[in-house]
């Protein structure tokens, strides 16, 4: 900053030449907060391992039990009902939303390399203009036809893991039944 000197009487004052501002803001501009937090890989439970059969707890198929395949990334689980015994499809499920239960299936011969992130993304429509979605909001909506790529997906990982559910004798109607609390039930001393 540039000064000059100035007197007055007998003594000298050193002087700003740039004036202060007339205006102040009343708040101080806000600082983004500083954030600590640091993108860490997801641990699952260590009762989640592949063969588990869970609970669902939320969504479409809450309090059906099914089988944990394999982990997919940031504690998404991959499993299925199988589609056959309680109609649950191979789907990505939360690791929060479970309960793992003691009951293990055996997953040999079962191939589930191929399934990750990509193969349950879904398809990008085209965009629409706003003309053509006022006219269509009226017309009934046309359900989605499932890939035949999904349905033999499907059939193939079910077929082997039929194949260890039924060695196992009572298995495939303990999956096949739902979990459901009853008045009086204390799920914290429940053994799963």
């Amino acid at each position: 900053m540039s000064t000059k000197q100035v007197t007055y009487g007998k003594s000298t004052r050193e002087i700003s030449l740039a004036k202060a501002s007339k205006w102040y803001p009343t708040d101080p501009d806000a600082q983004p907060k500083k954030t600590r937090k640091t993108i860490r890989p997801s641990s699952l439970r260590p009762s989640l391992t592949p063969g588990t059969v869970l609970i669902i707890l939320a969504g479409r198929f809450r309090g059906k039990r099914v089988v944990y395949l394999k982990p997919l990334t940031n504690g998404v689980l991959l499993v299925t009902g199988p589609f056959k015994i309680n109609g649950v499809p191979l789907r990505r499920v939360n690791s929060r939303y479970v309960i793992a239960t003691s009951t293990k299936v055996d997953l040999a011969g079962v191939e589930v390399d191929k399934f990750d992130d990509k193969y349950f993304a879904r398809e990008k429509e085209a965009k629409k203009s706003t003309e053509e979605k006022l006219f269509t909001k009226g017309d009934k909506i046309e359900k989605k036809e499932t890939p035949q790529v999904r349905k033999d997906d499907q059939k193939a990982v079910d077929a082997a893991l039929l194949k260890n559910i039924k060695s196992t004798p009572h298995l495939a109607a303990y999956i096949a039944s739902s979990f459901s609390l009853s008045k009086g039930d204390r799920p914290h001393l429940m053994k799963f």
